[in-house]
């Protein structure tokens, strides 16, 4: 496999190469010159914006967005102020920093989503340059000012401006600055001739570098990695110091001999990295510098842009693209001449296998004897990892498969995983979707990351294939990319809502986890208010589809729509929003045509809103509940007057109603008002708004017997409830002679057994016997047993012949009664026979 090695350049103990991504598809007439260029790492887009400093209204710079294989995605004309600095976020959003320190975000395609300011000083003063950087508080901007003055946001979706403390000699933008992220905090580091100084939110401070002095010059250019871990300073006079971030540790002191700076400055470094470079780029040359001392030189032909990775650098030309890299080291013991590491010797076996030689079976066998065929396996099977072309994958893969073979408990996970997302990063990788990830990048992407990315620059059937094939749960990937897909279509402006509503119920479905209301919410956004209602239709979960009515003013077909859901919580949410938003005759107009919400609501006017209640009922005329409401209200009313007048009202809609039984009740309810208001003047009885039988009981009691048998006549209180109410009246009193004379007025409508039973309750055994001789026979054993007379109720129960009636009388004797138990059971024989 020497010609694999081919491109490979040592550096130390490690080797670099350069790997071909793609010929840029682009067209630029002019390259990469007198262009401002921003490429997103992780394989991003590519911005570009012409001839910046261009002013002329006549001819505008051109700002263009390619994808990372040169495809363009978006390009118009900058119409705003001159632009500084051109940077990506996170999310791959593009920012556009401007001189009087504007900062403008565009999407990936070109729409303008926001603006800020980085303030008011900025504005005045201007800015000189500008740096964008990712910290994990999110993506940052900083800037330095003509008045020297540096203000950062570390967080630009929550955006906290810092204004940072001046340095001492500074005239103009410092020789070269850098932002550094170091525990949890986002620092400037700045170079004035051969002084470091760091900034942080209240100090500015001094920093001598260990290892360089004064004497090696000025510094010119400084670079942070990727990880903000590690630091390299060149000076002028061609010495690049390279060391930790923190300035306390020095890894090497180079001299390049290259006195003139260069043109971009960035580390080259994977993790786990055996050499750490630093690489250089002047016009014509590319030098990469390890911390071994040694250097490349790569010559250059035309300009060229380098954009940092977590693994490598990217060096994108007007014609091509390449990564460069430090070979990882399991690839260099695979592919190294003559190496005699377990995956070279299982890669060879491999191949002389495929061509039937025998001398597969001696790779196999030395690899076996070392015990280390399971070794060989995991080495091919994560170099193919880290290949980009797709025979060397496919080589090393089979390799793997092939040694898999021969092992009876080696776990298949690995070598799975790994054929699966080669699968999905070499389709990713092709020039027409244009994301150059490698596998490091891919795993600290996130699958779900770069589902996101595909979905962000709307490669649906991709992003859906990607999810189908690593089966990916719905609600996570084939639902996820629809819902956006959805989003997007309808937005397109050539189909009718009739052709869009349809497309997305055909390809949405019911796929778990898209919601319609979402995407009709979205659909309205773009002012098609029709197309969301059309989908809304789709929408299962009413709760979804009528908060969205509402706010398209919709509130007919809200209403409709909650209360065919039969949730009465949505029906009362619609019905209050209704309330607010019209006036109360539409109002009430709405709610007639709805039934069950006017039902709902006059439910809730009841509890809460009385007064709207009785207008309600006005303009229904609905008589007969308009008066329940004056009725219910009256009992509310502390005065006689506002109570008499409010019963007066319900006579008078009772009347409309033609209820007379309600008529009748009202007017003996004010007659009897007016007669406890009599009453209470003369006695005070406080009867005022007591009920009939409360008030009868109050007369009883109090001995106004006269009243009470006023009120028993002139309201036709039925005999049996007033002689009950008289009788318990004058037991509970005590007044025993008044009883009896009132049990001998006339004949009691209720009996006698009652006067019995009340005065064993008032514990009056005594005035209890008086009454059983008047109770009648079928009573008479109850009246017996009540004032405990055995005898006189086995007389009773014998001479009527009823067994039932011995029982009960049996039961309630004891020993002590055995002559009333012997003519007891003589009697039920004598019933038995017969």
């Amino acid at each position: 496999m020497a010609f694999i090695t081919a491109s490979w350049n040592p550096l130390g103990d490690a080797f670099y190469r350069k790997t071909d991504l793609y010929e840029m598809s682009w067209s630029l007439r002019d390259g990469l010159r007198d262009s401002l260029v921003a490429a997103a790492p992780y394989g991003g887009p590519i911005a570009l914006l012409r001839e910046p400093q261009r002013r002329s209204p006549s001819s505008r710079p051109q700002l263009e967005i390619y994808s990372a294989s040169g495809g363009t995605v978006a390009s118009f004309p900058w119409k705003s102020g001159p632009v500084v600095q051109l940077g990506w976020t996170v999310s791959d959003e593009l920012l556009c920093i401007q001189e009087d320190g504007t900062v403008l975000i565009y999407d990936l395609f070109g729409s303008f989503k926001r603006h800020f300011s980085m303030g008011q000083e900025v504005v005045q003063s201007q800015v000189m340059e500008a740096k964008v950087f990712h910290s994990p508080y999110g993506t940052g901007i900083a800037i330095v000012t003509s008045s020297s003055r540096f203000t950062l946001a570390t967080n630009i979706d929550d955006l906290k401006l810092r204004r940072l403390p001046e340095v001492p000699g500074l005239q103009g933008k410092p020789s070269c600055w850098v932002v550094l992220t170091q525990d949890r905090q986002t620092k400037v580091l700045l170079s004035n001739g051969p002084e470091l100084f760091i900034l942080d939110n209240t100090s500015c401070t001094v920093v001598c570098p260990p290892g360089l002095s004064p004497q090696d010059g000025n510094i010119v250019h400084m670079s942070v990695s990727f990880s903000y871990k590690y630091l390299a300073l060149l000076t002028d006079s061609g010495h690049l110091w390279t060391g930790l971030s923190t300035l306390q540790e020095k890894l090497s002191d180079v001299d390049t001999k290259k006195t003139m700076a260069p043109k971009q400055m960035l580390w080259c470094r994977r993790p786990k990295s055996q050499q750490p470079s630093v690489v250089l780029m002047w016009d014509r040359l590319l030098l990469v510098v390890g911390v071994c001392n040694e250097t490349i030189q790569y010559p250059i032909e035309d300009p060229c842009v380098l954009v940092g990775e977590m693994d490598g650098v990217r060096i994108i030309s007007s014609s091509n693209q390449e990564l460069l890299q430090e070979v990882p080291l399991v690839c260099q013991d695979i592919f190294k001449i003559a190496s005699m590491a377990p995956g070279a010797l299982l890669l060879e076996a491999h191949r002389e296998y495929e061509k039937s030689s025998q001398k597969a079976d001696e790779y196999l066998r030395e690899i076996k004897e070392q015990s280390m065929l399971g070794e060989a396996v995991r080495q091919c099977v994560e170099a193919a990892g880290h290949e980009y072309d797709t025979n060397t994958q496919k080589s090393l893969m089979r390799a793997a498969s092939f040694g898999k073979c021969f092992l009876t408990d080696f776990s298949p996970d690995q070598f799975v995983t790994t054929c699966r997302e080669l699968r999905v990063l070499n389709a990713v990788r092709d020039s027409s979707v244009g994301l150059p990830l490698t596998h490091t990048q891919f795993k600290q992407l996130t699958l779900q990351v770069l589902i996101d990315r595909l979905v962000y620059r709307q490669f649906y059937p991709l992003a859906i294939e990607v999810c189908r094939y690593l089966k990916i749960p719905d609600y996570q990937g084939v639902s996820r990319v629809l819902k956006h897909w959805a989003s997007c279509k309808v937005q397109q402006k050539d189909l009718t809502d009739d052709a869009i509503a349809r497309a997305v119920c055909m390809k949405v479905g019911d796929s778990p986890g898209v919601s319609y209301s979402d995407i009709a919410a979205k659909a309205y956004e773009c002012g098609r208010a029709e197309l969301a209602i059309k989908l809304l239709d789709f929408e299962a979960r009413s709760g979804e589809q009528v908060p969205l009515l509402l706010k398209m003013k919709r509130s007919q077909l809200a209403l409709s729509k909650a209360v065919e859901s039969g949730d009465t919580d949505l029906v009362y949410t619609v019905v209050s929003y209704l309330k607010n938003e019209m006036n109360r005759g539409d109002f009430f107009m709405t709610l007639r045509n709805q039934p069950v919400a006017l039902s709902l609501y006059r439910q809730f006017c009841k509890l809460q809103e009385q007064e709207t209640l009785k207008d309600l009922y006005n303009q229904d005329d609905d008589h007969q509940e308009l008066a329940n409401y004056y009725v219910t209200a009256s009992y509310r009313e502390k005065r006689l007057e506002g109570r008499l007048s409010l019963l007066q009202s319900a006579v008078d809609e009772y009347n409309k109603a033609k209820n007379e039984f309600a008529v009748k009740t009202t007017e003996d309810e004010m007659r009897l008002l007016r007669f406890q208001r009599k009453l209470d003047d003369e006695k005070g009885a406080g009867l005022l708004g007591l009920s009939l039988q409360v008030t009868m009981e109050t007369l009883l009691s109090l001995g106004l017997h006269k009243q009470a048998e006023q009120l028993y006549k002139d309201f036709r209180v039925p005999d049996k409830r007033y002689w009950w109410l008289k009788l318990k009246s004058l037991a509970e009193k005590e007044e025993w002679d008044e009883l009896e004379k009132f049990s001998k007025s006339k004949k009691s409508p209720i009996g006698y057994l009652a006067f019995v039973e009340v005065c064993i309750k008032c514990n009056n055994k005594y005035e209890a016997k008086k009454y059983v001789s008047k109770v009648t026979p079928e009573q008479k054993v109850k009246a017996h047993l009540a004032v405990g007379d055995l005898e006189g109720a086995a007389d009773a129960a014998i001479e009527r012949r009823n067994e039932a009636e011995i029982g009960a009388v049996l039961s309630r004797c004891s020993a002590s009664n055995s002559l009333v138990i012997e003519r007891l059971n003589r009697a039920r024989a004598a019933i038995a026979k017969k």
